[in-house]
């Protein structure tokens, strides 16, 4: 039980940068997206002449550009990619490997995307999933130590720990600083 506590806590910290970086959702796909959607409506006085009092709503956004809008954000492989880091950090790695699936069918070359839902098959215990999925994100970004790091953690999860520590070893050479610290404790390990 301990065991998987650790292994759970080591997917969500190894996704928390990724949602920082994300929390912004909304603001980010609608700034990709070219525009800013207002929702809010404004106040304006009745026209002089027919003052009565009251005034009237106007919105900030007619409803046929705030559809077109929504529909553009959701073309956005970043707004998908949002949606599924935020799903795998509370724990729902099914939800985010659909969303992660949709940015990559938008943006085929987003590494991330790749290596993102392959941690997410990698909580789920589908291992070999996982693999070919952080294998093709290194494929796409071959420097990139954190999914070096990534893959050796599903490495150790499938019981292959001489591919893990090639793997550890290759992300400490290209400075992952929680490979390099993983590789001092396991050496100093009695």
């Amino acid at each position: 039980m301990k065991k998987t506590s650790a292994l759970s806590t080591f997917f969500i910290v190894l996704l928390v940068p990724v949602v920082w970086m994300s929390l912004s959702l909304p603001t980010v796909a609608q700034k990709t997206a070219g525009t800013t959607i207002s929702l809010k409506s404004t106040v304006q006085p009745a026209k002089s002449g027919t003052n009565t009092g009251k005034s009237t709503p106007s919105p900030a956004v007619d409803k046929k550009g705030a559809v077109k809008q929504a529909a553009d954000v959701q073309k956005n492989a970043a707004y998908w990619f949002d949606r599924g880091a935020l799903c795998a950090t509370y724990g729902n790695d099914k939800a985010a490997i659909h969303y992660f699936q949709k940015a990559i069918s938008l943006d085929p070359q987003k590494s991330g995307a790749y290596f993102s839902q392959g941690i997410s098959y990698g909580q789920l215990g589908e291992y070999i999933r996982a693999i070919a999925l952080i294998d093709k994100a290194l494929e796409l970004d071959p420097e990139n130590g954190l999914y070096y790091y990534g893959r050796g953690r599903v490495y150790l999860l499938a019981g292959e720990k001489k591919e893990a520590l090639a793997d550890f070893k290759k992300a400490a050479a290209l400075d992952d600083e929680d490979a390099q610290a993983y590789l001092q404790r396991i050496a100093q390990a009695p």
